[in-house]
């Protein structure tokens, strides 16, 4: 204990309660108080058990909770999540505070432990003595009103999930509360028939494989089983590294239900290992998943791989109840859109695959891109094409450019049955201009360089947002070197970029609390005027450090903070940016959708939330910053 208690000594010493004592008095106060240390689900409290002073998180995390009982089940509902720094406890505060004798019975919560966490007992005798510090008193009352705040808040929006789906289970449960533990572990030298013996054991259709450092390195499921050991004829002495699944999709304890679905129908798997710092800690199965609410993803899957040319306008409404479900459940913008941004790929997908059916089998290997808001993950409609084509050097050319043009003509032309509009500006893959070889593709990359005209650089912009859907990986490679070397070599293309976007600075406005009373009649354009500018600044940074085709905005700033150009502070403040503008932008398209009204991106100020506009305001705030860091770098 002497060696925990000297690992949090200066961190217990500059916290509120002990500020500002002499090393005697510290020393004093810290003899009274003591060190708990809790395992994974041990009770740091519990319900109807008194309450003696504070305890302080030095390490770990802890659930404050209600459990309940339902027959033979034992069920809990997670109130709060406390962290490191944070203080268990505030509620006894009020009997030594009005002098009454505390009454154990009313607490109804518990508190345990989610990992291995220490936690510092600061008895109320400490608490009673230090509480006419004026740093301990606003300390106190600053946590009350902050935690006060929370489960306000925490309480509104369970009121409102109860009134919208009554006692449904909720789509934003964690992993960690449907998630089977302890999960069952095989070596990968182990025999098959053991391995078949420990699910049977255990009753479980799975087992994870670790190697002799405890790391996942594959997974034998009851189909590995039947269809690599039984139908072929194996027995004894067939070991489980033979027929594993090595790198086995995974997830996070505290990633969400709707995330696990989405992996299982999206991968095609029905196992999924769960994960928290590198460790297998459980597992989830589609079958768990499959007793909660799955809001009817599972139907659309379906009917998306039955579709045929003529029942691909049946997608758009299906694809529509989903959008619709994920945004009454309160879902966050960039889950909802990560959702059916995969909806949508396993679509084009298999949209593709119907019109390489219906025109033959391409004469040589191709690679299929989306661009714009398909590209950046950011489609939440089905909204205009964007897409281009690449395919490999070789070949008659003329009756492989032949074949190419009718099947970028035939992949419009399913894209546009199921709700996608033609391009306005022919971004599409049955234009000559967005399809070619690679070696053509080098060479319209050469000129779009060469000439750095405000068209060629608009253009660019939405070409650099391509995201590789469908295709030969080898030959997207193959394109990704050519995109990064052409980029390379055009240091003046970047540059224009850069002058251009100087010349399209982010509005700002007056003060936000000002603001609200001063802007009825203001409004912005959240693509061009927001959304444009954070997407083009990151485009220019990832361009100037070697990284094309990286994905979402979102993966684009992880990737940006790897490189050490933004702290994570500052990555932080940008992706709340781009969550707040993006948010409102999908909530206000959809109820446009819902009302049968033209869908647009302009935004009057007057017509939103107060909430929705401090938030708007300092968003634009913070991409405008960015927009000034990077015109200024070039």
């Amino acid at each position: 204990m002497r060696a925990l208690e000297n690992k949090f000594h200066e961190r217990i010493r500059k916290h509120p309660i002990f500020k500002g004592l002499s090393d005697h008095e510290f020393a004093e106060c810290l003899g009274a108080c003591a060190l708990r240390s809790y395992q994974k689900g041990d009770k740091v409290l519990y319900k109807k058990a008194p309450r003696e002073g504070l305890l302080l998180i030095l390490q770990g995390v802890a659930e404050v909770f209600v459990a309940q009982e339902h027959g033979k089940y034992h069920q809990k509902e997670v109130l709060e999540v406390l962290e490191q720094d944070d203080m268990i406890g505030f509620s006894s505060l009020a009997d030594f505070l009005d002098g009454k004798t505390e009454d154990p019975t009313r607490y109804e919560v518990e508190v345990a432990a989610v990992c291995e966490t220490v936690c510092l007992h600061i008895p109320s005798a400490v608490v009673k003595a230090r509480f006419d510090d004026p740093i301990v008193r606003d300390f106190a009352l600053q946590q009350a009103t902050i935690r006060l705040r929370d489960i306000y808040g925490s309480l509104a929006e369970q009121v409102q999930l109860a009134n919208k789906w009554g006692e449904s289970e909720p789509f934003i449960r964690l992993i960690h509360d449907v998630m089977n533990e302890p999960v069952v572990v095989a070596d990968m030298d182990d025999d098959v028939q053991d391995i078949a013996g420990k699910m049977v054991e255990h009753s479980t259709s799975s087992v994870v494989v670790l190697n002799d450092s405890d790391q996942l390195i594959g997974i034998v499921t009851e189909k590995d089983l039947v269809q690599r050991v039984v139908a072929r004829g194996l027995g004894a002495g067939t070991v489980a590294r033979e027929i594993m699944t090595p790198h086995p999709f995974i997830i996070a304890r505290d990633a969400y239900y709707y995330e696990a679905m989405s992996s299982f129908l999206m991968n095609g798997i029905k196992h999924l290992p769960v994960m928290d710092g590198g460790r297998v800690i459980g597992m989830v199965t589609l079958s768990d998943l499959l007793r909660k609410k799955n809001r009817g993803t599972i139907e659309l899957l379906q009917t998306v791989e039955e579709s045929t040319v003529e029942t691909l306008h049946e997608l758009k409404p299906a694809f529509y109840d989903v959008l619709g479900h994920l945004i009454q459940d309160g879902i966050p913008t960039v889950h909802t859109l990560e959702v059916m941004t995969k909806l949508y790929d396993r679509f084009v997908r298999h949209a593709i695959d119907l019109a390489v059916k219906e025109v033959g089998q391409p004469p040589v290997a191709f690679a299929w891109y989306m661009m714009g808001s398909g590209g950046r993950k950011e489609q939440f409609m089905l909204t205009d094409q964007d897409h281009f084509l690449v395919y490999a050097d070789g070949g008659d050319l003329a009756m492989v450019e032949a074949y190419f043009e009718t099947l970028g003509a035939e992949i419009v032309r399913c894209l546009e049955a199921a709700g996608y509009k033609r391009c306005k500006g022919l971004m599409m893959a049955s234009e000559s201009q967005w399809r070619g070889t690679l070696s053509a593709w080098k060479e319209r990359l050469r000129s779009w360089g060469v000439r750095a005209t405000n068209e060629n650089i608009l253009l660019a912009h939405n070409f650099l947002a391509f995201r590789f859907v469908y295709g030969d990986e080898a030959l997207h490679d193959q394109f990704v070197v050519s995109v990064t070397e052409q980029l390379e070599r055009s240091r003046i293309f970047l540059f224009r970029m850069a002058e251009l976007e100087k010349e399209q600075p982010v509005p700002t406005f007056d003060h936000p609390i000002r603001a609200l009373f001063r802007m009825k009649r203001e409004s912005v354009d959240l693509k061009k005027q927001a959304l444009f500018p954070f997407h083009h600044c990151l485009q220019l940074l990832c361009a100037r450090k070697g990284l094309v085709g990286g994905g979402s905005p979102l993966e684009q700033l992880e990737w940006l903070v790897k490189k050490k150009i933004f702290s994570e502070n500052t990555a932080d403040e940008l992706r709340f940016a781009y969550e707040v503008v993006l948010r409102i932008r999908v909530e206000r398209g959809w109820e446009a959708y819902r009302k049968g009204e033209q869908s647009g991106s302009l935004v009057d100020f007057n017509q939103l939330r107060t909430k929705d506009k401090e938030e708007l305001l300092l968003a634009l705030k913070t991409i405008r910053s960015l927009q000034n860091q990077v015109v200024g770098m070039h």
